[in-house]
């Protein structure tokens, strides 16, 4: 007998692409009024299961049943009429349009043949009422920061009467504030009688939000359990190991030279006055309230954008500004934050991504040495333990921790001296992070340098021999490892311009110490 209270049920899902098995007889069920998280590494079939739900996918074999009645979901509309509704990590938003267009695309209320734009707004608004997001149904998404995007997909979803919310990763890209409001809709959803699927690797988000857990594995359901289940145990269940330490850091008993020298970098409006230096063999985290300046200066250090006054300088030699070919010569690397749309050609393959970098010193007459480029990659993707078919797979259908390893490996083909990562681990399972962080390891301990910028305060502390801290475009203060706790780093984040130059003044006295 079916239980009254379950939406959905997946029962032996099987889906296979050319030469890769992605989910093999999984099961999973979603109850009235619940979160379940689905947790797993990225490649370990959540993505698939999800989209087989919305109905970009269809499955091999296995039942999905909706109130215990078997369905075939061959597309989005299926899935609509079946109230299932999917926020994906990359919004599937119209930037031109505004919000309540975007809300209503395609399901446009009409009078007399013609859309009745008032009855769109102003169901638009009830909408976005519900979901505690107060702007004008009339504004263009485009003029809206992650946050309020997020927001307009759940009104969007809501506006379809969804009974299953499907979010991917939503807490990804999100300040703590933002998080705990979406926290506070989705709870509100909950009971509303809404089904939940949350899928996060912010493993403290699980007890916080959800029921239960489902934990698939290398395309298998491996155990379903309930959500205060302690995060070791999930870890183990979710990449078959235990994970003695979450943060790896091998720090240097002493630093090498200064390798990275910035002197009074200033950008009108952007960032003021920030010094700062890296030395061979240690990792300086970068930290800072969402807005603070901190990726504006590494782009600006890596010549990726301009900057006013001050200098930026490898091993005692100044870079012109706003020059990336000549960071690049000088030894200076950038994994940006958003890797799909700044650090990776996605339809380009494997080899092709990691030889970007050096594709001009493998040229010699006009000619690209193929063989040396090929030979090259190989090695460095194995040296990564990139998980993919071969060095010719396309990089847009690896899972984001592989994606990130390309996106880094480049890198460290072109033997870059200064290696600043941009929100390194973000998307990221705790399994690929470890193996990031044993890199960063690894890099420190052949002395490169290393800066971090990361919203994620436990990585930066965790990680970092020094610790930076922005707060309103300017340095607030200079924290070594055994100094630096959240809330010594959190009361330097929140300072005012009136209290920053005081306490950069006297962080100045010990740079680089």
């Amino acid at each position: 007998m079916s239980n009254p209270d379950e939406l959905l049920r997946i029962e032996s899902i099987r889906k296979t692409f050319p030469g890769v098995v992605a989910l093999d007889s999984v099961d999973f069920d979603l109850r009235r009024g619940e979160v379940h998280v689905l947790l797993g590494e990225n490649g370990a079939g959540k993505s698939t299961l999800i989209k087989m739900l919305s109905g970009a996918y269809r499955p091999d074999s296995g039942r999905i049943l909706a109130d215990g009645e078997e369905v075939r979901i061959h597309g989005a509309q299926d899935a609509e009429r079946l109230g299932i509704a999917t926020i994906y990590q990359e919004f599937n938003l119209v930037p031109d349009l505004t919000v309540a267009e975007n809300i209503f695309l395609g399901r446009q209320p009409r009078r007399f043949g013609m859309i009745d734009r008032k009855r769109m707004e102003s169901d638009a608004e009830k909408l976005l009422s519900r979901v505690g997001l107060d702007i004008s149904p009339r504004t263009k998404v485009r003029e809206l920061g992650i946050a309020r995007l997020q927001m307009v997909e759940i009104a969007k979803a809501l506006s379809l009467e969804a009974r299953v919310l499907i979010m991917d990763e939503p807490t990804a890209v999100l300040t703590s504030e933002e998080v705990e409001k979406l926290f506070a809709i989705v709870r509100t959803l909950r009971a509303d009688g809404v089904g939940i699927v949350f899928i996060t690797h912010h493993l403290e988000e699980i007890a916080a939000l959800g029921d239960r857990v489902t934990v698939i594995r290398d395309g298998r359901s491996v155990d379903q359990v309930p959500a205060s289940t302690p995060e070791d145990e999930l870890v183990r269940l979710m990449v078959g190991r235990s994970i003695d330490q979450q943060y790896p850091r091998e720090r240097p008993d002493t630093g090498g030279e200064p390798l990275l020298t910035v002197d009074g970098l200033t950008r009108d409006g952007v960032f003021h006055d920030i010094s700062f230096e890296v030395r061979a063999g240690e990792v300086v985290g970068l930290a800072g309230l969402v807005g603070a300046g901190r990726t504006e200066v590494a782009r600006a250090v890596f010549g990726a954008d301009p900057y006013d006054s001050g200098t930026v300088g490898v091993l005692g030699r100044k870079l012109p500004r706003h020059d990336v070919n000549a960071a690049m010569t000088a030894g200076i690397g950038l994994v940006p934050e958003d890797r799909k749309g700044q650090g990776l050609l996605l339809d380009a393959s494997v080899q092709e991504n990691l030889g970007l970098v050096t594709l001009r010193s493998a040229t010699r007459a006009g000619l690209v040495d193929l063989k040396g480029q090929a030979a090259a990659a190989a090695r460095i993707a194995t040296q990564l333990g990139v998980r993919m078919a071969g060095i010719g797979q396309h990089v847009r259908t690896l899972s984001g921790g592989n994606q990130q390893k390309v996106v880094i490996g480049k890198w460290l083909l072109a033997d870059t001296k200064v290696l600043i990562l941009d929100e390194p681990t973000r998307g990221i399972d705790v399994g690929a992070k470890v193996e990031i962080y044993q890199l960063i390891n690894e890099l420190t301990a052949s002395g490169h340098a290393v800066l971090m910028i990361s919203s994620d305060l436990p990585e930066v502390l965790g990680m970092s021999d020094r610790v930076l801290v922005m707060a309103q475009g300017r340095i607030a203060g200079e924290l070594p490892a055994d100094e630096a706790t959240q809330d010594a780093v959190m009361a330097l984040a929140v300072t005012t311009n009136s209290t920053t130059d005081t306490a950069a003044k006297e962080a100045g006295d010990h740079r680089g110490h």
